[in-house]
């Protein structure tokens, strides 16, 4: 009677784990803009990586910050050089979970890691799950001292302390 127990639970066990649906990707988008009186600052990451557990909602992105991309060369350079660092912080991460999800609308919770700093942030965007694939778009401020960016006095007018992100990717079930 035992070892049918035991047999029986394995069994369980098994099956949940095939049933668990997960979700990636390797070219979500993430791309931020700065608004200011003398200039507007954007650039776009077409690179990056994403893993979504539906069983445990989990929620892992992750990007190379050399991968922006600037409408102006020079805009890119410094902003690797001197801004983000991108030799000693090459990379960035958001390590969460969805907490929940009302009429395709998540709210997610968990840290983002940005130029060696983790904070903890939310964040609600439209999060809509068909047969085979999730679809995610957020917008969020984060602000560039709270990831200790800093900002030379000489062009403090050109970059805002807040900047505009935006996320959009779509994660395919893994198979």
């Amino acid at each position: 009677m035992m070892v049918l127990r035991i047999i029986s639970l394995i069994f369980v066990c098994v099956c949940v784990e095939l049933n668990a649906q997960q979700f990636i990707s390797n070219n979500g988008i993430v791309s931020f803009y700065s608004e200011t009186p003398l200039e507007n600052i954007s650039a776009v990451n077409k690179n990056v990586s994403a893993a979504y557990d539906l069983a445990s909602s989990d929620l892992v992105f992750q990007l190379d910050i050399k991968k922006f991309i600037f409408p102006i060369a020079l805009m890119q350079e410094h902003f690797n050089e001197n801004y983000l660092e991108s030799d000693i912080y090459p990379k960035s991460k958001f390590i969460g979970r969805v907490v929940n999800i009302i009429d395709e609308q998540a709210t997610v919770s968990g840290d983002l890691t940005i130029h060696g700093i983790t904070n903890s942030i939310k964040m609600v965007g439209s999060f809509i799950k068909s047969k085979n694939s999730v679809l995610i778009n957020s917008k969020f401020i984060i602000k560039l001292k709270d990831y200790n960016i800093k900002i030379p006095k000489i062009v403090m007018y050109k970059i805002a302390e807040e900047i505009e992100v935006k996320v959009n990717i779509e994660l395919i079930e893994l198979k």
